[in-house]
């Protein structure tokens, strides 16, 4: 009798270094595994349902505020630091690791308007209603607050937000203009105005640092290059906006809050329509941020949800509420985009995943790689009717839930008239312009 016996030698299949890729002796002919696409569909499924079971994605809060939390920012070199500021003027350096207050200053009479870290680190700068720019040093390796303040930069009228330019000494703040400031100058270098309505936010461009955008009261996008001197174009929309962000990754990307409940996205270049609207929210987006890597937005609204859309997307991939969170005026991606914060009007920053089933702590390599396959067989079967209703399914507030039953249903109402209309007149069906509904002129 003959006896076959696989043979191999100890040498060839030990590894010589624990990331070294393990080999696996199989054939990958699929003629041989006829039934292969029947087991990734139930692997498939088994891994929706399982995201779905282990979804938590609240991690916990940060209390300690006495007032609605206003303006949020991070710290740009160290991972767990963040700083807050709220409505009755103070201003909290947390550590996230360990979800604890690092330090707390009285900095501002009434609201604290708006917060940045400088690019080094070192020192933070705030503003406030009380016509005051105050920079204040920070004391390392603690990174807490040295209780006083380096420089006041006094202003005529009270300041709405602040943002800094990436590598330089150059912050600009909004009122009822946009100034620009310099750390050692007193007085701004640079004052830019287009219209009379005051100014809600300003946001420096990452990539293209010499950009600038600004949100007024009157309906107006306009971007500023600092380097001219002028304003170079005004968007003019049909609601307010609330907020504005630029792309990490993408210099002439922009997406713009708005008071219709949606999220715009804007390329620069050409500002006569949107690239692309986000429209999930039922109430004001108050706040938006882009993830570091560019590839979702999440938003906070007046309907006391956060949902966090892919940049690609007109449909939130989530959404996140607890029952006692009010309406949301800030909402932050972390530096690594794997966390959420949030500031809400009941005095607290509340911690989120930004993928909800996502595992905390290290992970090995191979569970690394069976969560990297698990992604992609989800991927493949995502279109499936099955999967994709366990996949999409969110439960919501019920006040939520039918004012989005109320929108779809006036959305639908829409489309038959438009229908109708065309059945009855013989001509083509007119199709809405979504993407340039919402923009009404656009100046050079």
């Amino acid at each position: 009798m003959k006896i076959k016996v696989i043979s191999r030698s100890e040498e060839e299949e030990t590894k010589e270094k624990a990331s070294d890729v393990r080999k696996l002796h199989r054939n990958l002919d699929p003629n041989l595994h006829p039934f292969e696409r029947p087991r990734e569909y139930v692997r498939a499924l088994n891994a929706t349902k399982l995201d779905r079971v282990f979804a938590k994605p609240f991690i916990g809060s940060l209390s300690g505020h006495t007032d609605g939390i206003f303006t949020m920012t991070r710290h740009p070199k160290l991972l767990n630091n963040v700083a807050s500021g709220s409505c009755d003027g103070v201003i909290k350096l947390w550590n996230l690791t360990s979800l604890t207050e690092r330090t707390t200053v009285q900095a501002h009479n009434g609201f604290v308007r708006g917060l940045i870290f400088t690019p080094d680190g070192k020192h933070m700068i705030s503003c406030g209603e009380d016509k005051t720019i105050k920079m204040w040093k920070l004391d390392l390796p603690e990174y807490t607050f040295n209780q006083e303040v380096i420089s006041i930069y006094n202003g005529k009228n009270a300041f709405t937000s602040i943002d800094h330019q990436t590598n330089s000494t150059t912050f600009a703040t909004s009122g009822t203009s946009v100034e620009i400031w310099k750390h050692q100058r007193s007085t701004p270098i640079q004052t830019l105005q287009w219209g009379h309505s005051t100014i809600t936010k300003v946001k420096f461009n990452p990539i293209e640092t010499h950009l600038l955008a600004s949100c007024t009261t009157d309906r107006d996008i306009i971007l500023y290059d600092i380097r001219e001197n002028s304003p170079a174009q005004k968007l003019t929309t049909s609601m307010r906006s609330n907020s504005i962000a630029w792309c990490p990754t993408e210099s002439f990307t922009l997406a713009i809050a708005n008071e219709d409940e949606n999220v715009y996205q804007y390329d620069i270049r050409n500002l006569s329509k949107a690239m692309t609207v986000h429209r999930d929210h039922v109430g004001s987006v108050l706040d938006i941020d882009y993830s570091p890597t560019g590839r979702e937005i999440v938003s906070g609204s007046y309907d006391k949800t956060i949902r966090i859309f892919p940049v690609d997307s007109f449909k939130s991939r989530e959404v996140y509420y607890t029952n006692r969170m009010q309406r949301i005026f800030s909402v932050l991606f972390t530096a690594d985009s794997r966390f959420i914060l949030s500031g809400s009007d009941d005095m607290n920053i509340r911690v989120w995943k930004a993928n909800s089933s996502a595992p905390l702590g290290i992970l090995s390599n191979r569970e690394k790689e069976k969560l990297e396959y698990q992604d992609k067989i989800k991927e493949k079967f995502k279109e499936i009717p099955e999967l994709k209703t366990i996949a999409t399914h969110r439960r919501v507030p019920q006040l939520v839930y039918k004012r989005r039953y109320i929108k779809n249903e006036i959305h639908k109402a829409k489309q038959r008239r438009i229908k109708n209309v065309a059945d009855n007149s013989g001509k083509s069906p007119k199709v809405e312009k979504v993407l340039s509904k919402h923009t009404i002129k656009v100046d050079n």
